[in-house]
Parts: C-alpha cells; sequence; structure tokens
C-alpha cells in the first residue's frame, strides 16, 4: 500500500470513528488517529510533532493518546500525554501496540487501530472518568498527512 487514502475505506474510517466515541464516552481523556504515507525522522519524534501539531498537548488534564501510523514506513506509534503516562501501568502501551500489531500482521489494520482505541479508553476511563462538566476537547477524525 503507498497511499494513505488507500490505508483505510471510508467505511473502514468511520467504523473507527466510532470506536474512538465509545472509548471516549465514559472518559474526560481524548483519543486521535494521525495517518500518513511516511516520516522523513524516527517515528516516535514524529509522533511528538504530530501530538504538538494536533494541540493534544492542550487538554485540561494532560490525558490525551494519540496513534500515529506511517504506512508505508510499516511503522506505528502509540503516544500518550503526561497524565495518563503518569497513571498507566509501565506495560500498558506496549502490551496495546502488540494487541494492535497482531490484527496489522493480518492485514487487518482497521480491527488492529479499533483494538488499539478501546484498550486507550479503558485506561482512560479508569483513571480519568467522565465528569458531567467534561466536554470534548479535540476532534474524532482521523487526521492525514
Amino acid at each position: 500500500m503507498s497511499k494513505v487514502e488507500d490505508f483505510l475505506t471510508a467505511q473502514e474510517e468511520q467504523e473507527i470513528i466510532a470506536a474512538i466515541r465509545t472509548a471516549e464516552k465514559n472518559t474526560s481523556g481524548e483519543i486521535r488517529i494521525h495517518i500518513e504515507k511516511t516520516s522523513q525522522i524516527d517515528a516516535i519524534d514524529r509522533a511528538l510533532d504530530v501530538f504538538h501539531d494536533l494541540k493534544m498537548d492542550n487538554t485540561k488534564l494532560q490525558n490525551a493518546v494519540l496513534i500515529y501510523v506511517a504506512v508505508e514506513d510499516r511503522s506505528f506509534v502509540i503516544f500518550g500525554d503526561k497524565g495518563i503516562n503518569d497513571v498507566v501501568p509501565t506495560d500498558f502501551w506496549d502490551s496495546t501496540k502488540e494487541i494492535m500489531l497482531s490484527y496489522f500482521k493480518t492485514g487487518n489494520f482497521k480491527q488492529g487501530l479499533i483494538e488499539g482505541v478501546l484498550k486507550a479508553g479503558e485506561q482512560l476511563s479508569k483513571h480519568f472518568p467522565w465528569e458531567h462538566d467534561d466536554r470534548n476537547e479535540l476532534p474524532n477524525e482521523i487526521s492525514k498527512g
């Protein structure tokens, strides 16, 4: 797959966005997905750049999570802000990444992303439960670069 547009169908994107809404329903946390063709720098560094570009570092409780995918590089990163990283188990992002990778290896990118979103949502709702004055601080759509 060489183009970002071919990575997911429009229907698959809608299913992932629905998973983001489900994951965020019980938490003040925010989850975003960013997909791009390739990264000219290390994937972790690029995920950090995207995290800032999407203003994910501006959430009130520092509880945003970015799933970054570089399609041609066949790499992805789960990047959590300080608030969520301070409270999840130390191996949480690695174990979430392994679950996603098991789907990615079979070409089921949609389900891998959905599973990653839902796992992040579980931890966010556990540590940052939704409260009556919470609002959706970031858009749920998939961003592309």
